[in-house]
């Protein structure tokens, strides 16, 4: 039974280290084009708005591609569907680097939303269905630091290789570094394979077993649950809050402080590592606490009181860089939970389609952050950043509560 054990959690390990390099990557590149904006403006004269649409027009086609592409993991499998994903951000990278003017930006923003809409539906059902129960506190963890990880290696890496060469070339290295992540993948796709026809049996029979007598879930049954629609909403506000900062911190920042760009893209790759910190702590905590709704209060609450501090504009120059770590921090320790909390209140046996359906809820609020907190940056009011961010979480907070809610229903 040792050597059973043993040989079960080898394989999570490196089930889990190949999931999560593909999830980095998918981060790397939520970061790729943002650190780019002032070299952009410079040289094509964009507004704000104009570039924070790009970061829109990205996330509303991975939000589209997101919800569709669940229901593609579930007929053909997760691995063609992550191996076509990296291979269109690869290409997107290749068409930033050729841009001659706004239309080649948006071409390269909408193929490389095609390509991250792929990633939650593929990890959530390749880390639900291939890793043992006890691990996936754990699982997550890892999930979810490489993802921050990845945050934070994009604004230094792709600044540090603007700053030596130029923008073209950074998107080029973009490209070459998703290559060689796919190149790695595909040497070690056995471990990635995917039974379909066992992911639908388990979900049929979860169904049958926690609603005796009831119909078989059909495809589209399960958007009829209120609990994948909180959900939902929970991952919008969630991520329209980080995304506003991580396009426009460095501007506002340097609107209201007058901080270099080049320090606040430095300053968000700090919170990144600060949220890599979290999230081996949270996983720690959600495993030993069992309190996600108030883990997931805690911390958001704390980064609310960072965000108003922020926005006052009398924060010194070396308050606002621990500000930004804690930011960091909340968010990681917060995400363990988090995920969690979301398995705990979506249907049992839940596929590749309900993951797709609630984690576009990510892509949608991100799509939209960024035009709304650009159009606040062209209105001369940097301000908001802060304060609509500080805003944006506090729902986080009360949606929670709710989503928590259910889970306890569905446990009891």
């Amino acid at each position: 039974m040792t050597v059973a054990l043993t040989s079960r959690r080898a394989s999570d390990v490196r089930v889990i280290a190949l999931i999560s390099l593909a999830h980095g990557s998918s981060h790397f590149f939520h970061l790729i084009l943002p650190p780019m904006f002032p070299w952009l403006k410079a040289d094509f004269g964009f507004n704000y708005a104009e570039l924070g649409l790009l970061m829109t027009i990205f996330f509303v086609v991975s939000c589209m591609v997101q919800a569709a592409s669940g229901f593609l993991v579930d007929r053909i499998g997760a691995r063609p569907v992550l191996f076509a994903g990296i291979g269109l951000l690869v290409l997107a990278a290749l068409i930033y680097s050729q841009s001659v003017g706004y239309w080649t930006l948006v071409l390269g923003a909408v193929v490389a939303g095609c390509g991250n809409g792929i990633f939650h539906p593929v990890d959530y059902t390749l880390i639900n269905h291939k890793i043992s129960p006890a691990n996936l506190p754990y699982a997550y963890s890892i999930h979810g630091l490489a993802g921050y990880l990845g945050w934070a290696a994009a604004p230094a890496f792709m600044v540090a290789v603007t700053t030596l060469f130029d923008w073209r070339i950074a998107f080029l290295a973009a490209a070459a570094l998703e290559a060689l992540i796919l190149v790695t993948l595909w040497l070690n796709r056995a471990r990635l394979v995917d039974d379909v026809h066992a992911r639908r049996a388990e979900s049929e029979s979860k169904h049958a077993e926690n609603n005796p007598g009831a119909a078989p879930l059909t495809t589209f049954g399960f958007m009829r649950l209120p609990a994948v629609w909180l959900c939902w909403i929970f991952f919008f506000f969630s991520m329209a809050a980080t995304t506003g900062l991580q396009s426009f911190a460095p501007t506002a920042l340097f609107k209201i402080y007058d901080l270099a760009v080049s320090s606040g893209n430095y300053y968000l790759t700090l919170m990144s590592i600060g949220g890599a910190g979290g999230m081996l702590l949270g996983a720690f905590l959600a495993t030993r606490l069992k309190v996600p709704e108030r883990i997931i209060t805690l911390c958001f609450t704390v980064n609310i009181a960072m965000g108003l501090l922020l926005a006052s504009g009398f924060v010194p120059l070396e308050i606002i860089v621990l500000a930004f770590i804690v930011i960091g921090l909340g968010l990681g320790i917060a995400a363990p939970s988090r995920d969690l909390m979301i398995r705990n209140a979506t249907p049992s046996g839940s596929s590749g389609r309900v993951y797709g359906i609630v984690y576009s809820g990510i892509d949608l609020g991100a799509a939209l952050s960024p035009l709304m907190f650009g159009i606040f940056l062209d209105s001369g009011l940097p301000k908001l950043l802060f304060i609509g961010v500080a805003v944006l979480q506090l729902m986080i907070i009360l949606t929670g509560f709710k989503v928590s809610t259910l889970g306890h229903a569905k446990s009891a």
